[in-house]
């Protein structure tokens, strides 16, 4: 029976091609509003987490059931705008998916239904 020859290495050859951006979407908005840090604590994972166990991983609005908690949110219903007491108050959080939260969330919030 013959050896296999061991191919060349072709990785290194290769060019990149993915660049980086100095700057990312997430890095522009948390800048521009130092309270979005704020969603990268343990207690405001803590309080999601909870929110989203409360309301049995079901949408409030459209009522869909998602197994998938990456795309649930935690909704704050009336907009904190720096607010600390209304940004942690569990009353003012819901359980909405990612597309409701998105989508008709924003919307509403736009033309000042919130």
């Amino acid at each position: 029976m013959g050896r296999l020859k061991q191919m060349a290495p072709m990785l290194g050859a290769m060019q990149a091609r993915v660049g980086y951006l100095p700057e990312t979407e997430f890095a522009r908005r948390r800048a521009a509003n130092p309270l979005r840090a704020l969603y990268n604590t343990a207690r405001w994972q803590a309080v999601r987490w909870q929110v989203l166990v409360d309301a049995l991983f079901t949408c409030a609005r459209c009522g869909r059931l998602e197994r998938d908690t990456s795309r649930l949110v935690a909704d704050h219903k009336v907009p904190h705008r720096g607010d600390l007491a209304l940004f942690w108050d569990r009353g003012n959080l819901q359980c909405l998916c990612k597309p409701c939260h998105d989508r008709d969330k924003q919307r509403d919030e736009r033309r000042g239904m919130a």
